[in-house]
């Protein structure tokens, strides 16, 4: 993709890696539109980015996806790059007596949203890329996050079948593989120990320079290029058995 010139919508923008790609795609000299469910992780991202579009919505409810949609086409139908990036994370057990409902959360967010979304802003005769944020439990599952890691190797799934099937469109579709990374993710305070946002920024624009389709960072590269062979004992060093 070209990486200046384009509108683009990134939800979940407020916070973490979407707001990270948000700075890095405004220094380039795009026009970006964020949305989120929550209006005062917005406000403080258009006090920080003042070239802002801001727009709350929250993903987990059909109508105020469809309602998104509406107003992009009225309002910004020129928008031509969708960066699915919002997605929750839950640490939880199967034995929790909240668990089906924190799950059935996961699902609706990390899964229905995105791909109700990608079906949505096809329709805009402007979009000619899609971005979708998947993970490295993609690959390889953290049980602590059992659900999570389902949602994000679905989502790895449906965007390697999107890529094939928009490429008579001239749609490209990118996906984008960030590790653990400092934010917070799942809670706060669980993931300080991971590495800097930035330097995964810098990362991913480079590669995206490159003209590379999947983008990945330290471990995650390693992951996406391996086999059985190697992923087993990754499991069994990210999930000890107690």
């Amino acid at each position: 993709m070209k990486l200046t010139g384009n509108k683009i919508l990134i939800t979940g923008g407020g916070s973490g890696i979407g707001f990270a790609i948000a700075e890095r795609f405004i220094q380039e000299n795009n026009t970006v539109i964020i949305c989120g469910r929550r209006q005062s992780a917005l406000d403080e991202a258009a006090v920080k980015l003042t070239s802002l579009v801001t727009r709350q919505c929250d993903l987990a409810i059909e109508n105020e996806r469809k309602e998104l949609y509406d107003w992009i086409a009225k309002e910004h139908s020129d928008l031509n790059v969708l960066v699915n990036n919002a997605g929750i994370q839950n640490w939880m057990s199967v034995t929790d007596d909240d668990f089906f409902q924190r799950a059935k959360d996961e699902i609706t967010t990390n899964i229905d949203a995105p791909v109700h979304l990608t079906s949505l802003f096809l329709q805009l005769p402007a979009l000619n890329t899609i971005m979708n944020v998947t993970s490295g439990l993609s690959f390889i599952p953290l049980t602590r996050t059992p659900v999570y890691s389902a949602t994000k190797a679905f989502f790895h799934s449906f965007t390697l079948s999107l890529r094939h099937l928009l490429k008579s469109r001239n749609v490209e579709v990118v996906e984008i593989v960030p590790p653990a990374l400092n934010t917070d993710l799942g809670g706060k305070g669980l993931h300080d120990h991971a590495p800097a946002v930035s330097g995964f920024i810098d990362s991913i624009f480079t590669q995206l320079e490159e003209g590379k389709t999947t983008l990945t960072y330290g471990f995650t590269e390693k992951l996406s290029q391996a086999g059985q062979e190697v992923l087993q004992p990754i499991f069994a060093s990210m999930n000890p058995e107690n």
